[in-house]
């Protein structure tokens, strides 16, 4: 089976060509972000065009956006101004003739994690991505949960100290909290320095909230872990793990199962997954 899956960002579109359970090609560009709806139109089909064939049997498209999942337009991208109100399902359906399914990054994530990476043994499990924010994608008995306004998964959102855990427990805390980006911190920390220690030490007992509180809405099997803050795992997993062990039912933190992803192009796997996962009834 050939798919196409295609990671839209406020900078760049990449798309990828999938054959089985490997891209095995890549187009990539910069887009217009100030540019019109039809500009950036251009430039998301331009990539399109390069790994497009007569064998692709459906389109899966993550967008930084809100989509109505049924329609396939897509609302306020983020970075892309111009894109407030998109029919995009329909233009890409017109103009490759395939089914095209169109869903957040967050829950891309989640299903490329799904269908291709380490959610292949769970039915039940959360796909995290900490890095420029927090968000998440569900996968509930098997397939890709959204909600009807493709809001599922909005742990980030949910109050937390003054503010909300996507200011303590995603790439903005180490900005907001300590005035540099986590990346330095990371840098630091690899030369054993005891502050960048300690800040992710911090950072860890956050994020270690935050998945608490998503055991007790969704009751997972595993939480997999993407984004960028993710790769510095091993400075953060103590103190994230010391924070889950007061959650309140004994038997889910022995079974709760925490990994990092390490899918190469996820973006890419997650958003042909979306395919998938509409065979399968999901979405």
């Amino acid at each position: 089976m050939a798919l196409i899956g295609v990671d839209l960002g406020g900078t760049q579109v990449r798309a990828g060509l999938v054959e089985g359970d490997r891209v095995v090609k890549i187009a990539a560009r910069v887009i217009r972000s100030a540019g019109t709806e039809e500009e950036i139109l251009s430039d998301l089909t331009a990539v399109l065009d390069e790994v497009f064939s007569l064998e692709v049997e459906g389109l899966g498209l993550g967008i930084p956006s809100l989509v109505d999942l049924e329609t396939g337009v897509v609302y306020d991208v983020q970075n892309i101004p111009a894109w407030q109100e998109v029919p995009l399902k329909r233009i890409l359906e017109a103009r490759y003739q395939v089914p095209v399914y169109i869903n957040n990054d967050a829950n891309c994530f989640a299903a490329g994690e799904r269908y291709f990476g380490l959610g292949r043994t769970y039915n039940n499990f959360v796909g995290l991505i900490t890095g420029t924010g927090l968000g998440a994608g569900l996968i509930l008995n098997g397939r890709l949960y959204s909600g009807p306004n493709c809001g599922a998964g909005e742990f980030g959102m949910l109050p937390y100290l003054e503010a909300n855990f996507e200011r303590y427990a995603s790439g903005q805390f180490f900005l907001k909290s300590h005035g540099c980006p986590g990346k330095e911190f990371y840098q630091r920390a690899k030369a054993g320095q005891k502050e960048a220690l300690k800040v992710f030490e911090a950072y860890g007992h956050h994020l270690g909230e935050a998945i608490k509180a998503i055991m007790y809405a969704v009751d997972p099997e595993a939480i997999i872990l993407g984004g960028s803050v993710s790769q510095s795992y091993e400075f953060f997993k103590d103190s994230m793990l010391a924070a889950i062990s007061s959650f309140a039912y004994s038997l889910a933190v022995k079974r709760i199962e925490i990994k990092v992803s390490t899918t190469d192009n996820i973006a890419i796997l997650g958003a042909a997954a979306l395919y998938l996962d509409n065979l399968q009834g999901g979405q």
